[in-house]
């Protein structure tokens, strides 16, 4: 997933966040709500919360965009 598709569909990202990553809570999403760029501050989050590495995080985004955008081809 690259910078400008995270940006573009950051609602509706944060709103599957839960489902896969429970340690962020809502004051962790509203800093990133305020970030100039969602990508990289979501991605910095996900490096504090789970101790990821840079590459794993945007690994991590992209496999939950990737399961979306399956369920959701499989319903329409």
């Amino acid at each position: 997933m690259n910078k400008t598709i995270f940006e573009e569909n950051w609602k509706l990202i944060r709103g599957l966040i839960n489902g896969r990553w429970n340690l962020m809570v809502e004051y962790d999403l509203l800093k990133v709500d305020k970030a100039e760029v969602k990508f990289d501050k979501f991605v910095t989050m996900l490096q504090v919360k789970y101790g990821y590495t840079r590459p794993k995080g945007k690994e991590e985004i992209g496999k939950l965009w990737a399961e979306y955008e399956a369920n959701h081809r499989m319903k329409t």
